[in-house]
């Protein structure tokens, strides 16, 4: 970052623009350049799905593969929507440079994604070789403070920031010595970065004041009920899904639905998880976390063998190493609890 909490473009040693190749994404910057370039790849000439997944290739090198399953969308689609948007790009003559600030807000929203499904995929890795990757969640983490001290104004910047650090704090702990994942139940909370999750709640409540909740400032929220939470057993289940319900209202994705039943699950019982799970099927029925979440329901019911079928789904469906190490062994056990830590 540039003194002044602007993104650096120019500097000793550093050309103004960050390239001059128009449709082609830059080459790859180092350090300071990083939030520069992604606000210069997020243009508003693409819609924002497709500043995001642009962004995401250009800037922070994620294969398709990757963003396609930050998409929920086949690779073949999402490797033609990328070759797209380069094309629109082309031909309208665009430029990759950093845009005037008066600018910075109209990107916000496509800056704040990219950083956000970095996180993701380091947090947990699509790649079916490593289960994490620690270098991804460590940018997209400094990446969102930069963002936060840029922009101090936007709640959306605080509360991308609190979300990604609370779950940081949490990474000693979701995986064993075995490289095994870890359920959030099962988790040595005394092994939490206490002092990391009472700054990230504190920068949270901050950003509440300015009273413009949008998704990652109701996320934060959600992710602060848990790391506040003195043991699994004394979550505030009711708190987190009238907060789902809130972000529901702010985004209304199937993906919200599903994090608002699991709440279900532990307010109202899982019959009635299991009835809001299954309302979303056409529209998640490709996604593993639906059937790995319909399995531990339907589990929870005695329906063993239905639960059985959803996690082998599940399985069939993941391709993170430890995920899939997880689903096998609760299918071998006989006791099926595939949630992700």
């Amino acid at each position: 970052m540039a003194q002044g909490g602007r993104p650096a473009a120019a500097g000793a040693g550093r050309p103004e623009k960050l390239a001059l190749v128009a449709g082609e994404p830059p080459a790859e910057p180092t350090g300071d350049d990083r939030l520069a370039l992604i606000f210069a790849c997020c243009h508003p000439s693409l819609n924002e799905p497709l500043q995001v997944a642009l962004t995401l290739h250009a800037a922070s090198g994620l294969a398709a593969e990757a963003i396609a399953a930050a998409f929920l969308v086949p690779t073949p689609t999402m490797a033609q929507r990328l070759v797209r948007a380069k094309r629109q790009l082309r031909a309208g003559g665009v430029r990759f440079e950093l845009p005037p600030p008066e600018e910075y807000p109209l990107r916000l929203p496509a800056v704040l994604a990219t950083v956000y499904l970095v996180f993701n995929e380091g947090y947990l890795a699509s790649a079916r070789d490593t289960p994490q990757r620690r270098d991804l969640t460590r940018e997209a983490l400094d990446l969102a403070r930069q963002l936060a001290a840029l922009m101090p104004g936007e709640p959306e910047a605080a509360g991308l920031a609190a979300l990604l650090e609370l779950n940081e704090a949490r990474a000693a702990t979701r995986f064993d010595a075995e490289g095994r994942l870890v359920l959030l139940e099962e988790q040595d909370r005394t092994r939490w970065d206490r002092r990391a999750i009472e700054a990230a709640a504190a920068r949270l409540r901050r950003a509440v004041t300015l009273d413009r909740p949008g998704p990652y400032l109701l996320q934060a929220a959600i992710a602060a009920q848990h790391a506040l939470a003195p043991t699994y057993a004394r979550t505030d289940w009711a708190a987190i899904r009238g907060l789902y319900d809130t972000l529901y209202l702010v985004q209304p994705t199937p993906v919200v639905r599903l994090g608002r039943a699991v709440a279900t699950r532990y307010t109202d019982g899982p019959a009635a998880a299991l009835a809001e799970v299954d309302e979303l099927a056409q529209r998640l029925s490709g996604y593993r976390l639906w059937h790995s979440t319909r399995a531990e329901l339907l589990r929870d019911l005695g329906r063993d063998e239905e639960a059985a079928e959803a996690t082998r789904r599940a399985l069939a469906l993941a391709t993170n190493p430890a995920e899939r190490e997880l689903l096998a062994r609760r299918l071998g056990s006989g006791s099926l609890s595939p949630r992700v830590g």
